[in-house]
């Protein structure tokens, strides 16, 4: 196996920020800190893995709350997400304080991604598909070789990220998820950002909102 992946749920939400290790190098990333920092270091020390970036889906507080933190402290760059999530990094203090979130100041990533990009880690590469929905700017990153993607908030087993927030647009994610994602393929295992993994197929069989059954 060419990567190494660790779970890490943060923050009230149980939010799955999660940590990848590239074998071939021992350099590795960190996905959508929320918070918890010393939990989400203590992984990485477990793990073995030198961190050489910060990787964002979106820009919600329980995924990135703890980016910049970590951004300081390990003079890491962030990557992600697309910049239409520029308005909900922007407005961090405010949403952490309306939710009894601990507070994060506003940031800027060192990078915004766009669909079609490709972020390195290591010697491995993943593809960034922008799947706008639950936020404008949310992307996924696909690692093709090991058919594994990292969703956010996109979907989940047996349901869909909730589009009632500014800016969400339920159309929208349904086609990100149906005209994207599931032409990744069916034997893709996906980690989201809340929640058990699943696989696209499984989620194309049987998931109410974006079953094949639902749309034909």
């Amino acid at each position: 196996m060419s990567i190494r992946v660790s779970i890490v749920p943060v923050t009230a939400y149980q939010q799955n920020c999660s940590i990848l290790k590239c074998e071939e190098t021992g350099r590795g990333a960190v996905f959508d800190p929320g918070g918890d920092v010393e939990r989400i270091l203590e992984a990485v020390r477990q793990m073995d893995v030198t961190l050489e970036k910060i990787i964002l889906t979106h820009g919600h507080m329980d995924h990135c709350a703890a980016s910049d933190i970590l951004r300081q402290q390990l003079e890491i760059p962030i990557e992600g997400p697309q910049r239409e999530d520029d308005f909900w990094i922007g407005k961090l203090p405010e949403w952490c304080q309306m939710a009894g979130f601990p507070h994060a100041d506003a940031f800027e990533p060192d990078r915004w991604l766009d669909d079609g990009d490709t972020v390195q880690v290591g010697a491995q590469t993943l593809e960034v598909l922008h799947c706008p929905g639950h936020t404008p700017g949310h992307v996924v990153l696909f690692h093709r070789a090991q058919q594994l993607a990292w969703v956010g908030d996109v979907i989940f087993q047996g349901s869909i990220g909730r589009t009632d927030f500014p800016r969400g647009n339920h159309d929208q994610l349904i086609r990100s998820i149906r005209e994207k994602l599931f032409k990744l393929g069916d034997a893709v295992t996906f980690i989201p950002g809340h929640g058990p993994t699943s696989t696209l197929g499984q989620e194309r069989q049987t998931n109410p909102f974006v079953a094949d059954a639902r749309y034909g």
